[in-house]
């Protein structure tokens, strides 16, 4: 079966999610985006694991439904939604800050597992390691080789990923407490990671400029907030629809199974490039460099971004992929795309209006990003059939992320839309 899966949301237990992330929320989400395996997050939250509990029960080997589908409604008004199945895998992220080399490391993993049982001896753990009520999203003095370990001995079916690795300030090769080697974080526990979460600022041509990460499966989620943010980025499997053949293919990384990834034109991220935000500076890796890694306007340190990053552990100026390598497909929301034809913000009633027409005309919006011919799309908006056309043909316009601040992508130049 061909499905996309994200497998990586928070909950309204995360800070800074919205309340309309329920599982049901989530599940019409999900089925306007066209998606049909999401993440549960936070399961470590005792009152987001208790929803789980209440709200889902098991449906193919371990992946879970709602018990009351009937509670999932389109968010869009006068759509008739899909009735694709939506399954549940439970999922979690830990924020493990603890000292390793010296050095004060903030790392975040993602936890994978099959059933509610596994989840509550690894609640029961981590609960009397630290405090896992607080945040959907513990924060733990934890190193990163230990929770693994904990996993392995408690919930052996389930896996571990290392999240959005290049992230600054919270990942496994962030610039401001990562590593520069896996095997520096996992030690002799290495061997049982296959599979990393490239993050909204790097892309799989990034990542494979260093030869250290070959063996490595490479995801993409939308560690999204709140449920429209579903699929910014997310994973394209043809298995069977179960979680064991879904981890089994990320252990393989082979494209007949694990088909490829929707990725964010990694400029679009917010640490794609070097800067910082409150003085307005972004910067290209050689002047960050020249400055000394400092601001130019107030001599603060500046945040080197993932970009810089990449470079400084890169072994290669090429990537290299497997002749079997899952593909990669670069998009842009459609929010985004018909508010940049619109001219209009992406959240307004006249862009939200053209997003209804859009899913159902053409059934979700990943069958028209992905699989919708450019001819059909150009006979409903002409305009449309041309911003597609270039995305998917990676014609676009890149303003990079900094700090903390998202990039810009555009498909017209300007004013060239008020004149086609």
């Amino acid at each position: 079966m061909d499905y996309i899966a994200d497998l990586h949301i928070h909950s309204p237990y995360s800070r800074a999610t919205s309340p309309q992330s329920t599982l049901a929320g989530l599940a019409g989400w999900a089925r306007v985006k066209g998606i049909q395996v999401i993440g549960t997050g936070d399961f470590t939250h005792p009152g987001w694991f208790g929803c789980l509990k209440d709200e889902l029960e098991p449906a193919e080997p371990g992946l879970f439904k709602l018990k009351n589908e009937a509670a999932i409604v389109s968010p869009l008004a006068e759509v008739t939604s899909s009735q694709a199945p939506v399954r549940f895998l439970l999922s979690a992220e830990i924020s493990s800050i603890y000292k390793r080399h010296g050095v004060v490391r903030k790392v975040h993993n993602l936890l994978y597992v099959p059933d509610f049982a596994s989840v509550e001896r690894l609640n029961a753990r981590l609960g009397s390691i630290g405090n896992i009520k607080s945040d959907g999203r513990p924060i733990l003095g934890l190193d990163s080789h230990d929770l693994l370990d904990i996993m392995l001995e408690l919930a052996p079916e389930g896996f571990l990923v290392p999240a959005h690795i290049w992230t600054p300030w919270f990942s496994l090769f962030g610039s401001r407490s990562g590593f520069d080697r896996i095997e520096d974080c996992f030690g002799d526990l290495t061997p049982h990671v296959f599979a990393l979460e490239t993050g909204l600022s790097s892309d799989p041509d990034m990542n494979r400029l260093i030869s250290g990460l070959d063996r490595f499966t490479l995801i993409s989620n939308s560690d999204c907030h709140s449920p429209s943010k579903l699929g910014r980025e997310a994973n394209l499997f043809s298995t069977g629809l179960d979680f064991f053949s879904l981890r089994d293919a990320l252990r393989e990384g082979r494209r007949d199974t694990f088909r490829g990834t929707v990725e964010f034109f990694p400029e679009e991220g917010k640490y794609h490039a070097d800067g910082h935000r409150s003085c307005r500076v972004c910067l290209e890796p050689a002047e960050t460099r020249r400055l000394g890694l400092r601001c130019p306007v107030c001599g603060k340190p500046l945040t080197v971004g993932v970009s810089h990053r990449v470079m400084e552990l890169a072994d290669r100026e090429q990537p290299l992929y497997r002749d079997d390598s899952p593909q990669v497909f670069s998009l842009i929301p459609l929010p985004e795309l018909l508010s940049e034809i619109i001219g209009v913000g992406p959240a307004s009633k006249k862009v939200m209006e053209q997003y209804r027409r859009c899913i159902d005309r053409f059934g979700s919006e990943f069958n028209l990003l992905l699989h919708t011919p450019l001819d059909e799309i150009r006979h409903e908006n002409p305009l449309l059939g041309e911003a597609l056309a270039r995305m998917r043909s990676g014609r676009v316009i890149r303003k990079p992320g900094f700090d903390g601040e998202y990039g810009l992508i555009r498909v017209f130049e300007e004013g060239e839309r008020l004149l086609s």
